[in-house]
């Protein structure tokens, strides 16, 4: 890989994060949606950019972020010029409607994934198909992969993933120090938001929301909701559960990580080197800048650093 084009310095890891995410313009796609029903009588909202094409990409977006993101809808927007369906889905509770089950998503909820796979298989329109995830869908997908192992779909042709909190204990706890307390603000406000829609069920359900607006960091919330919800003991037994590092060994299809050194909101655990040296099937890149989600580097045509490195692992498979 030619590093001379590597993601810009913009100052420090919050900044390589933030300013890709303030001041990015990007090309709103215009996205065909599609409701499928899950195995639980849920549902889960599907946004296509389709143009007819054999070679397909399903992205897994972030925490509480949704098929909407800049940085779902620039690498969409790459590679639907590249002769590519996309298919952005939203987790439960992140497409703009409250979901009909008590529960909502983690960061290992790749049930739903599979039956994104599931539904895209069943519609025999794809030779070729590759799984990209950001942060949490990046954990996601990486579980997912390992999970399949060698039951794998074989249209699954490759899996790329950016940012990805690999070990999920030490990245929560990550979260809470210093200025990434300003990130977690946002995100147990948004996460609590959730809750509050769907209060008459949960307290129907047992859950006492009585406590809520004392949790004010990602494993206090894990630890009083998503673990109880999803059927986990508490936090760790959710992290521990979870995290890509458990499944990466089982992994079968050609799969690029790439975590930037100055990614904020990831531990030292979050780069499994030995893991990724001991499974022929995994190449991780350290690039030197980028941050969480930034990778800004505007190359022809407004295309991000991460955009063309995603785009050139994918065309190699093919």
């Amino acid at each position: 890989m030619n590093h001379n084009n590597a993601p810009m310095n913009l100052g420090n890891g919050h900044l390589d994060t933030l300013l890709p995410y303030l001041f990015r313009p990007v090309k709103k796609q215009a996205y065909q949606r599609e409701r499928i029903e899950t195995p639980d009588n849920d549902f889960l909202d599907l946004d296509w950019v389709k143009g007819g094409h054999r070679k397909l990409l399903i992205i897994s977006h972030g925490l509480e972020s949704s098929s909407k993101a800049q940085y779902v809808q620039g690498m969409a927007d790459l590679f639907k010029q590249h002769e590519f369906d996309v298919l952005a889905w939203n987790y439960r509770g992140c497409s703009g409607a409250v979901n009909r089950t008590m529960k909502y998503y983690h960061s290992g909820a790749s049930e739903d994934l599979a039956t994104v796979v599931e539904h895209v298989e069943s519609l025999q329109a794809y030779d070729s198909v590759f799984l990209m995830g950001f942060s949490l869908g990046g954990n996601l997908t990486l579980k997912y992969a390992g999970e399949q192992s060698d039951a794998i779909a074989e249209s699954i042709k490759g899996v790329c993933v950016f940012s990805t909190p690999c070990y999920l204990k030490t990245a929560s706890h990550q979260l809470a120090k210093g200025f990434n307390k300003i990130y977690t603000q946002n995100f147990v406000r948004s996460l609590k938001q959730k809750v509050y829609d769907k209060r008459a069920l949960l307290e129907a359900n047992g859950f006492d929301l009585a406590d809520i607006d004392k949790l004010n960091s990602l494993p206090t919330f894990d630890d009083v909701f998503t673990a109880p919800m999803h059927g986990f003991k508490d936090a760790d037994d959710y992290y521990q559960q979870c995290s890509a590092t458990f499944f990466m060994p089982d992994i079968r299809v050609p799969t690029l990580i790439v975590n930037a050194a100055n990614d904020p909101f990831l531990s030292k655990e979050c780069y499994p080197y030995q893991l990724v040296d001991d499974n022929p099937c995994l190449q991780m890149e350290v690039p030197k800048h980028g941050g969480h989600v930034g990778f800004y580097q505007p190359l022809k045509g407004n295309v991000m650093w991460s955009e063309a490195r995603a785009l050139a692992f994918v065309q190699s498979l093919l």
